[in-house]
């Protein structure tokens, strides 16, 4: 199109002034046009899936493959769940099974208070350990084994740290200490042979120095195969358990405290055979993960096109206004032709294709990234039910939610960076001062963890009642400090924040009832008045057809 300006500038004083007005006049209608086109154009894009139906016949594509994708991620995010269940299950136990095995006198829940007081209990405790490890293939219920490093089997290590030098007199308030921590090691091969007797300190060269002792760790690999995912035709998974038992005496306070860390790995079987027809369910299962990644990809594709389509929109709109109108098109209304909700379906068919990917790779033990995998999944199924909203939104009754929300979040953002102050501060503070007397502040996590609970009005009573009073001043102090929290963040922070979310909501209520302020964008779109049906937004290769007009109205327009 030419520019209006030149065609004028281009009628000189010879030429014929009828020939003059006409090109003035060819010009504004070709403006004119060029407007009431963008202006269609603008009004189709924003349209909802019924309404783009209505005007060009589009069959909302986007929608329902975005319903196919509930029901099959959801599905696949169900049938990964049960089968990670199994995994999380069969480790927790072996964990718990291995703390009755190799921790003399343990009973569950006694992991906090689980210590010794003598040196013939450490000794006893130590020794147990051993022989419950020499012994393990004739004691354990489960198919425990040791790991091999080729032909061998991997030793047990036991390991004593302890301060290279130290003469400790408490008597006499002396002492002479050389920091330096040295670790002796003494290996136990699994062949060595009990006959029918316990091992003790008159067969082995230990012996522990306690004054100078820091910590005792016996250290083991062994080696298990997860045999209950038979039964829900999963190929089993081969588990190495990597297990230390640590006798921690840093504190030098007379108890000993002793845990067992077990690390686990999983890893593929070398050789299996499984009779039955396992192997055909697993092939199911991944052609219907394969399927889920097709339709994800699709989606993907789909959405990838609309945001492009938006930005290439938005500049045609931006360099019409500047050009014509010689104004600049503020950031809100340019922001609204990138749509946020194809955005975060964009996200989540990346993380359900990685996460379905990583599926298959585990069905066909070629990984086992069970965590990674769920987190993958997990995310984008959240997301995927997210993106739904986005076509409620389309109907006024149902987007009232959407609309208080996007209305709010700047202030909300704005006031939780003001209340965030505020709650730091009481954070380090109640750490410094109450955490060696109350359990709940020993940790800046466990600070942060326990005041959330009490702005929820949780274990109130708990947090209290737990705070020692060896220190009146300190144990007074606490009164203050939780009372004044409490107080400020029950009634003041919590009841403005819902005051802020309240406003917003009748002011969007109140915006539905009466019409939301229009922006220039909006304006500049309200001047078509164009139904959706009246024929004038199908394309000119599409008004010949006769295969998208679904309606009567449709083809007495075209």
């Amino acid at each position: 199109m030419e520019n209006p300006e030149v065609a004028v500038s281009s009628c000189s004083a010879h030429d014929d002034e009828n020939l003059c007005s006409y090109k003035r006049h060819s010009s504004v209608s070709q403006e004119a046009l060029l407007e009431d086109q963008l202006r269609r154009k603008l009004k189709f894009f924003f349209m909802n899936p019924c309404e783009k139906f209505w005007a060009r016949g589009r069959k909302p594509w986007k929608l329902g493959i975005q319903l196919l994708k509930i029901v099959m991620v959801t599905v696949q995010l169900v049938v990964f769940g049960l089968s990670n269940q199994m995994v999380v299950a069969f480790k927790e136990e072996n964990t718990v099974a291995f703390k009755h095995l190799f921790l003399k006198g343990y009973m569950d829940r006694m992991d906090d208070t689980y210590a010794v007081y003598t040196q013939t209990d450490v000794y006893d405790q130590i020794f147990f350990a051993i022989n419950q490890y020499l012994q393990l293939p004739n004691i354990s219920v489960g198919n425990h084994a040791y790991e091999k490093r080729g032909a061998e089997e991997t030793p047990l290590a036991v390991c004593q740290q302890f301060y290279k030098r130290g003469i400790i007199c408490p008597g006499n308030d002396t002492f002479d200490i050389d920091p330096e921590i040295v670790t002796d090691c003494l290996y136990i091969e699994p062949t060595t042979s009990l006959h029918n007797a316990t091992m003790g300190k008159h067969n082995l060269n230990f012996t522990l120095d306690f004054p100078r002792l820091v910590a005792v760790q016996l250290m083991f690999n062994l080696k298990a195969i997860n045999l209950q995912t038979v039964r829900h035709h999963e190929l089993p998974d081969c588990y190495d358990f990597t297990l230390r038992i640590v006798f921690d005496n840093k504190a030098h306070s007379g108890r000993i405290k002793i845990s067992l860390d077990n690390d686990i790995a999983i890893r593929e079987c070398k050789d299996w055979h499984v009779s039955g027809s396992i192997q055909k369910n697993t092939h199911y299962m991944m052609i219907f993960d394969a399927f889920v990644i097709l339709t994800c990809l699709t989606s993907l594709i789909l959405c990838t096109r609309s945001v492009i389509k938006g930005i290439w929109l938005q500049r045609e709109f931006v360099s019409f206004f500047l050009n014509y109108y010689k104004k600049e098109v503020s950031f809100n209304d340019q922001m609204e032709f990138v749509n946020g909700w194809y955005i975060l379906i964009i996200v989540s068919d990346v993380l359900t294709i990685v996460g379905s990917t990583l599926k298959m790779e585990i069905q066909a033990k070629s990984l086992t990234s069970y965590d990674v995998c769920s987190i993958l999944l997990g995310i984008s199924t959240m997301l995927v039910w997210l993106g739904v909203i986005r076509y409620l939104g389309f109907f006024q009754k149902y987007n009232l939610l959407i609309l208080t929300l996007r209305a709010a979040l700047p202030n909300v953002m704005r006031f939780c960076c003001c209340a965030a102050m505020i709650y730091l501060g009481y954070c380090f503070c109640g750490w410094i001062v109450l955490g060696p007397y109350h359990v709940k502040f020993r940790t800046l996590n466990m600070v942060s963890e326990c005041l959330f609970s009490l702005i929820n009005g949780d274990d109130m009573f708990a947090t209290f009642a737990q705070m020692q009073q060896k220190s009146y001043l300190v144990w007074l102090f606490s009164r203050i400090y939780l009372y004044s929290f409490i107080s400020l963040f029950i009634y003041m922070v919590l009841s403005l924040f819902i005051a802020l979310i309240t406003d917003t909501y009748e002011t969007v209520k109140h915006y539905q009832q009466d019409g939301f302020p229009e922006t220039e964008l909006q304006k500049f779109i309200s001047q078509c008045k164009d139904s959706p049906n009246s024929g004038k937004y199908r394309l000119e290769e599409e008004s010949s057809a006769s295969l998208f007009c679904c309606c009567n109205g449709c083809s007495g327009h075209i």
